[in-house]
């Protein structure tokens, strides 16, 4: 998984502390830890064609959560940054070089059956957690970092 999962991620999150009201830009979201705007706008883009945001243009233009942190799942921030396609693919190597035997095998991979399952759990667990899931837990472990975000995107 890229990084560009977490730089959405947390953008997210900034954006929710920041409140609905305001727009902010790529620019600024990425000065807030130091990261490459036009890469983060990228992310940002993508999330917009996913509907987790909203951009809006013009002179206070930027982005803005397009639904509530309750209805978005981790699970949607991944596939709008990574897309759809699973992990793992199974390219049937058991079919090439000397342990091949004849034809292509029969039986389904012993590694792909076990690497399916565990996307598949992984992809269960991301999809049962929300946002809002993540926004409590930040909020229980650094209880000030809701106004400190605020204070400096309000400062700009």
């Amino acid at each position: 998984m890229n990084e560009g999962v977490e730089w959405a991620l947390h953008s997210c999150l900034n954006l929710a502390w920041i409140g609905e009201e305001r727009a902010v830009t790529a620019a600024r979201l990425a000065a807030y830890h130091e990261l490459p705007a036009p890469y983060l706008n990228k992310q940002l883009q993508a999330l917009v064609r996913a509907g987790i945001l909203t951009s809006v243009s013009g002179p206070r233009g930027g982005f803005r959560l397009a639904r509530g942190l309750d209805r978005i799942t981790l699970m949607d921030v991944v596939v709008a940054i990574e897309g759809p396609d699973e992990a793992f693919r199974c390219t049937e190597i058991r079919g090439q070089g000397p342990g091949a035997g004849t034809g292509r095998p029969t039986a389904e991979c012993a590694i792909a059956d076990a690497m399916g399952r565990a996307e598949l759990a992984w992809r269960r667990e991301l999809a049962a957690r929300t946002l809002a899931d993540v926004r409590a837990q930040a909020e229980r472990q650094a209880p000030g970092a809701p106004a400190r975000i605020r204070r400096w995107f309000a400062s700009a």
